[in-house]
């Protein structure tokens, strides 16, 4: 069985097809909220530690936060509980939170 396939009229800015798109729509969602968490930790971060920091994906299994080297990762570890709590105390439905170390190349 094919999928109905998705063609948006020609000139159709990107960001309205992928708005239009069911399954594209869906992923620009989750990165929204992925950001808006991000956003919403800043204040739980050390002055620096923040800018070593991207947000990932969120999944079935939670939400991944990306860093840049090995250093941010483990201090990044240390924060999760503090993490975590700062993002259940705004409603923010976080049930587990995986760091990974972006690779370098």
């Amino acid at each position: 069985m094919s999928r109905p396939v998705f063609n948006p009229p020609s000139g159709t800015p990107v960001m309205t097809a992928i708005e239009q798109s069911g399954s594209l729509a869906g992923l620009l969602q989750l990165q929204k909220q992925s950001a808006h968490y991000l956003s919403s930790i800043q204040s739980v971060l050390p002055p620096g530690l923040g800018a070593q920091i991207k947000a990932g994906p969120i999944d079935q299994d939670g939400w991944c936060l990306l860093v840049q080297h090995n250093a941010a990762g483990a201090k990044l570890r240390q924060l999760l509980p503090a993490i975590s709590a700062h993002l259940r105390a705004q409603g923010h439905p976080v049930h587990q939170i995986r760091v990974k170390v972006m690779s370098q190349g």
